[in-house]
């Protein structure tokens, strides 16, 4: 049975970090992204996330946090949440889960612990900003 279970690789689909103004805090504060650089619409995407790892020496675990977002368009990108200064030093964790057609897409990304920095920037495809790209 579970031989029969295809999930197709996920490509082009992306969750990346990018640094915006705030104007809450007056200052450029990271954000977390989904991004679409297919050609196609996804829908129904679910984004689980959470983050976790040692702050001097103890093990610490943040809440899961769940978005849902019911369309993004081909070679765009949705905010899906503020990444707090003190959890950049934690791993962050996304499950993305989406569908294009009838197909099923499924995709843990991660920001490795302190991974989210301003030297880390690369170009990203498809919006035409500068971020960090989970792996």
């Amino acid at each position: 049975m579970k031989a029969d279970i295809v999930i197709p690789k996920v490509e082009n689909v992306h969750i990346v970090a990018i640094q915006d103004f705030s104007e809450d805090f007056q200052e450029n504060c990271w954000y977390a992204y989904l991004l679409n650089a297919t050609n196609e619409t996804i829908e129904m995407a679910m984004i689980v996330s959470r983050a976790y790892g040692l702050i001097d020496g103890e093990n610490r675990n943040t809440m899961q946090l769940r978005h849902a977002f019911a369309t993004l368009a081909p070679q765009t990108a949705v905010k899906v949440e503020f990444l707090e200064s003190n959890l950049l030093q934690l791993n962050n964790e996304f499950s993305l889960s989406y569908f294009i057609g009838n197909k099923m897409y499924d995709k843990k990304f991660i920001f490795k612990s302190n991974a989210i920095n301003v030297n880390a920037q690369t170009d990203l495809p498809a919006i035409n900003k500068r971020g960090v790209m989970a792996v």
